[in-house]
């Protein structure tokens, strides 16, 4: 075997381990995004019976993607004030899905929450119910129930 034969089947080699290196990663690079993706089953709890329920004051309505946010503040029965967090989905999903606009919830607004909460004990949440003070309901997403016949 000439060593030019020898040289070019190395070439074909290389070539072939670029490639494929090559492909990995732009393969890689592609699924970063649905990497980021998830449920909400992953970090929150989404049975009805493991609900937390409370009224608290609004201080910050953050309206961006990938989630919209509530954050308000709740006072314990110790008195304390505690700063909890709501999230809800994509503001095109609570615009479509929920009628809701960056102005349905503003800081100041009293509201009762129900959340399926953190499956970590932080005080944040997931926004399954949203009452307003005068008793208006303006969320009940049962979307958020995963096994509940009546979410459907």
């Amino acid at each position: 075997m000439s060593f030019h034969a020898f040289d070019t089947r190395r070439r074909c080699c290389l070539d072939r381990k670029r490639s494929l290196l090559l492909s990995l990663i732009v393969i890689g690079l592609v699924s970063l995004p649905v990497l980021a993706l998830h449920g909400s089953a992953i970090s929150y709890e989404t049975k009805l019976d493991k609900a937390v329920t409370h009224t608290g004051v609004v201080t910050e309505f953050v309206w961006r993607n990938p989630h919209v946010y509530i954050i308000y503040n709740v006072k314990d029965a110790g008195g304390k004030v505690v700063e909890w967090s709501a999230e809800t989905s994509s503001p095109s999903s609570m615009t479509g899905e929920h009628n809701w606009t960056r102005t349905t919830i503003k800081p100041g607004d009293e509201i009762t929450f129900t959340l399926l909460p953190s499956k970590i004990a932080t005080a944040a949440g997931i926004l399954y119910k949203a009452v307003a003070s005068d008793g208006r309901v303006i969320l009940e997403d049962k979307s958020r129930l995963r096994g509940d016949p009546t979410a459907q």
